[in-house]
């Protein structure tokens, strides 16, 4: 058999695309194990996702991710939802099988890998506070839900968008959940086990962004938890590190996303250390 020159396409649709980090780590893990795989970044405006969605196919990808704002939308164009993805109502990683492309979403157990691998904290049981309501919002505490949590407080200045994601949440996954209203400084109470700001405050390059809420009252083991990968120690986890809490930055979850689509698409193990340590070198940058 000849020399086989064909490279594997794996990659990412979203509109704008260009910070977006996560081929550094994909494509460092595929330099690592020798494998011929490209991931590319394909800026995809929302009436051309289909258009995307077809030429994916057509050119034999073997997956891609999705993000903002494509998520939601691509659901209709694929041929089978995972029953978690299902449950969140989004869709960030497809994989194919075959000549079929299925739909999953790894934001939430990213998330969860973390919390589990990085902190050493099993959330099962535990009362859980969720800053936000958007996207990362849902994946992660549907994943949070389905890992058997006690309870989930989702914290929102929007009523509305808040409390949709609890009835959600509870229609879903039957866990118990709660809408608080995210005004003035809100204070973390000594009931809660692990605190999760799931917005985009202290996100590059507002880097001086934190989260309006107070540690005062929290208890001396609390979990604080970001899901902002750039910074990788935002102010939110500076003050709560400076406090004595543990932490869990949002570093681990990106490359813990990351980690499960590599698995997905290429079937070989991935080389996470090489992974995170190409995304600190660049964040560092």
């Amino acid at each position: 058999m000849g020399v086989n020159y064909k490279a594997e396409v794996v990659g990412v649709f979203g509109f704008p695309i260009a910070e977006n980090p996560t081929g550094i780590m994909q494509e460092a893990a595929f330099v690592e194990i020798g494998l011929n795989w490209r991931y590319l970044l394909f800026e995809v405006k929302p009436e051309h996702l289909a258009d995307a969605v077809r030429g994916a196919r057509a050119l034999g990808m073997q997956g891609f991710n999705l993000t903002i704002p494509h998520k939601v939308a691509v659901m209709t164009l694929l041929d089978e939802i995972a029953p978690d993805a299902a449950k969140i109502g989004a869709v960030n990683t497809v994989r194919r099988v075959g000549d079929r492309l299925i739909g999953e979403n790894t934001d939430g157990k990213g998330f969860l890998r973390g919390v589990k691998e990085e902190a050493g904290l099993d959330p099962i049981s535990k009362k859980v506070v969720i800053l936000g309501a958007g996207g990362a919002a849902r994946a992660i505490s549907i994943e949070l839900a389905l890992a058997n949590v006690a309870e989930l407080v989702i914290v929102n200045r929007s009523r509305q968008r808040g409390e949709t994601l609890v009835a959600d949440l509870q229609n879903r996954t039957g866990v118990r959940a709660s809408f608080e209203s995210w005004t003035g400084n809100y204070q973390i109470s000594q009931q809660t086990d692990i605190l999760v700001n799931a917005t985009s405050i202290g996100l590059f390059p507002d880097v001086d962004g934190r989260p309006d809420v107070s540690l005062e009252n929290a208890r001396h083991d609390l979990l604080v938890c970001d899901v902002i990968p750039n910074p990788p120690e935002t102010p939110l986890i500076k003050e709560a590190s400076r406090n004595g809490l543990k932490v869990l930055t949002g570093l681990p979850m990106l490359v813990g996303q990351g980690v499960i689509g590599f698995e997905m698409w290429t079937g070989h193990r991935a080389p996470e250390s090489v992974m995170k340590a190409a995304l600190v070198e660049a964040f560092g940058d």
